[in-house]
């Protein structure tokens, strides 16, 4: 039985990879697709746009959606579907066309993401969820950074084409790989009513919460999405492959995650913490402002570690708080967390574009000290 689950796991942990790869893989290449289509910088962002918006709303909306569906068919469906997409995607010379894929994409992201995550709960013993979960953040988290860099290499050999082309039929063998796991999970969609909703919002800690992490990931999004093009900047000779390297930082949140507990009882409390890692955040923002390719490189490693110390702290100290009503809480707070990536990845490129990337920095800094305004309220009823 054990041997069976493993391999469950296995096939989860990869189809998780290959999912977080298909929602960040365009980002590093962004600047790519503003030359081959001839397009505007802010057109070309978009294509990170197109695939996180829906994230901001999946998670509230999704419980009505998908409570009828067999959750094992409709998982492989999604992932087949995804895949044909991503394969669309590799041959399509239409910007409409290619938007609006990412679009789709997007649609069902959020549905197999939730989905596997109650695959993990339905098959782990008990005793194991919590060590089950930490390697599926992992694979999150895995599946992001090696997303961004092996599109970014693929391009520099093979063509942008190639990666999408791969990710394809690698989504669509996990597709056969699915229908080997065990035949069905209770999935844990949530479906709150506007009353619990408001409910949960009256709550002012959650409200601060919320608002802060909004825009802490407006703020991430924004550095990962236009860095690609001040890099070009640097050097309109750079590699596509370097580009993706540069998100290496991005893996220093594995480990902040897995020690999230100790981060805690080192500071004390869980809103010093979170305090911490904005001040943390806050000075690697302020890196960027030097135009080397190595300091930038380290500055994304500081840059992410105060990122994720703010994320593995909230969300945590959300499900801590929220008891009876963690799993709307829970949904409330990532449709706030995605809702601010997604706006991040195209609103403050109007500062990019037309002042430059030391001006778009510094409203980036601007954003991240006015959320100690919300951390100080947190806890505070």
């Amino acid at each position: 039985m054990r041997s069976t689950n493993s391999f469950n796991l296995i096939i989860i942990y990869a189809c998780t990879i290959l999912t977080l790869c298909t929602l960040y893989a365009v980002q590093p290449i962004q600047p790519l697709f503003e030359t081959e289509f001839s397009l505007s910088r802010l057109q070309a962002v978009i294509f990170t746009t197109a695939i996180m918006l829906p994230l901001g709303f999946a998670p509230i909306l999704y419980g009505y959606i998908l409570e009828s569906f067999s959750l094992k068919r409709f998982l492989r469906i999604a992932v087949l579907i995804l895949g044909v997409l991503e394969l669309a995607f590799a041959y399509s010379d239409s910007y409409f066309i290619l938007l609006s894929i990412r679009g789709l994409q997007g649609l069902l992201i959020p549905a197999i993401l939730t989905s596997l995550m109650s695959y993990i709960s339905f098959i782990t013993p008990k005793e194991h969820v919590q060590q089950a979960m930490g390697y599926y953040i992992a694979a999150t988290i895995f599946g992001g950074f090696i997303g961004r860099l092996l599109s970014g290499l693929s391009s520099d050999i093979f063509g942008w084409r190639a990666f999408f082309i791969f990710l394809g039929f690698s989504l669509i063998v996990v597709f056969w790989l699915l229908s080997y796991i065990q035949e069905e999970a209770r999935v844990d969609f949530v479906k709150p009513k506007l009353k619990q909703i408001l409910e949960v919002l009256h709550v002012k800690t959650f409200l601060n919460i919320y608002l802060m992490m909004f825009f802490i990931f407006f703020v991430f999004q924004a550095v990962l999405n236009f860095l690609p093009f001040q890099l070009q900047n640097i050097s309109s000779q750079m590699g596509f492959s370097k580009v993706g390297l540069m998100y290496a930082g991005y893996i220093i949140g594995f480990v902040i995650s897995m020690r999230v507990l100790k981060l805690i009882g080192f500071f004390k409390t869980e809103q010093r913490a979170i305090i911490a890692g904005i001040v943390i955040y806050t000075l690697g923002l302020q890196m960027f402002h030097i135009s080397s390719y190595s300091v930038m490189f380290v500055a994304m490693f500081v840059l992410c570690a105060g990122f994720f110390i703010i994320h593995a702290v909230a969300s945590g100290l959300i499900s801590k708080l929220a008891h009876e009503r963690r799993a709307i809480s829970n949904g409330l707070y990532l449709s706030f967390y995605y809702a601010g990536g997604a706006v991040g990845t195209f609103a403050p490129g109007v500062f990019f574009e037309y002042l430059g990337w030391h001006v778009f920095i510094l409203l980036l800094s601007f954003i991240i000290l006015s959320t100690l305004f919300f951390a100080l309220k947190v806890n505070k009823n």
